[in-house]
């Protein structure tokens, strides 16, 4: 049975992803929107609801240590893992003239957390000021989109509700395939004689990113790279701004010295140097995404 579930889950996983990649590129046809944008709001946003189950739940049941990790994590592996293997698939462009307000919107998130762990705890002001966070970012990223909609001549009739519900059931498929997946893979981890610390390093971690990894790698796959990048940076933005601080806002969230001593280092590393990727190289080539892959590789051993 635990391994029909993962294969269920894994088939939930890459059809939500199709679904996902389907109607977001619609809504942004429909609204004359960039591809980019849609990657960066709706689908990095749907996209992170695991990491946002998982961070809430462990604040409320006193597992400080996981609601945190989960996102720290989940960025990290969102640039090193998820991009990496996108690339791989096909190369992807990173315009960062283009990105350069999202991409700033990432560090700063970035900078603020670190400057907020630093104390030791994550209390509720500082959680209402990472949500006013992601407020300025949507309002900011909404107008641009506006202003981009106005200059291609917007109309109405495109407009269709058939989208929204292929990607709201994408985004279910996702969130239950990652689930089943998690689940099941931790089941036939331990029946294997394989250690709690490894599962937690390794499935548990990177289990909330999955719903990520199947959007970024389907769009890359059908050469939607836009939307494969903006995934990954519009998620980033919400862990750090919407779910740590919409944790915080729940159950201030007490710190291990670690995150700020260890983790956040590597955060800010993939968000830096995927900033001067984009600058230097606007995009990643296959050779890069193998360098990523690397990159992470290290940092598993590091943790482990």
């Amino acid at each position: 049975m635990t391994y029909i579930l993962f294969v269920l889950g894994l088939v939930a996983l890459v059809g939500g992803g199709e679904f996902l990649v389907r109607g977001a590129s619609a809504i942004a046809r429909a609204f004359r929107l960039s591809p980019l944008l849609i990657g960066l709001t709706i689908v990095g946003f749907g996209t992170s609801a695991p990491e946002l189950l998982v961070s809430v739940q462990a604040a409320l049941s006193g597992q400080s240590g996981i609601a945190i990790g989960s996102v720290l994590g989940s960025n990290i592996s969102n640039i090193l893992l998820i991009l990496g293997v996108s690339a791989l698939l096909a190369p992807l462009v990173i315009p960062g003239r283009k990105l350069w307000r999202d991409l700033s919107f990432m560090l700063a998130a970035t900078a603020l957390v670190w400057f907020m762990l630093l104390d030791g705890t994550i209390s509720r002001i500082d959680g209402l000021i990472l949500l006013a966070g992601i407020a300025a970012f949507l309002i900011t990223a909404f107008i641009a989109g506006s202003e981009q909609a106005a200059e291609a001549g917007h109309g109405t009739a495109a407009q269709s509700w058939k989208p929204w519900a292929v990607t709201g059931a994408g985004l279910v498929l996702l969130v239950i395939g990652a689930r089943l997946l998690v689940d099941s893979a931790t089941t036939i981890a331990r029946d294997f004689g394989v250690s709690e610390a490894v599962i937690g390093l390794t499935i548990v971690a990177v289990g909330t990113s999955l719903p990520e990894m199947a959007t970024s790698v389907i769009a890359a796959w059908r050469k939607q790279t836009e939307i494969s990048v903006g995934n990954v940076i519009g998620s980033n933005i919400f862990n750090l701004f919407g779910i740590l601080g919409t944790t915080a806002v729940i159950a201030p969230i007490p710190a291990d010295a670690r995150f700020a001593s260890l983790d956040m280092w590597w955060v800010a590393s993939s968000a830096v140097g995927l900033t001067l990727v984009a600058f230097v190289l606007g995009g990643l080539p296959r050779l890069v995404g193998l360098g990523l892959l690397a990159t992470y590789g290290v940092y598993l051993a590091t943790v482990g």
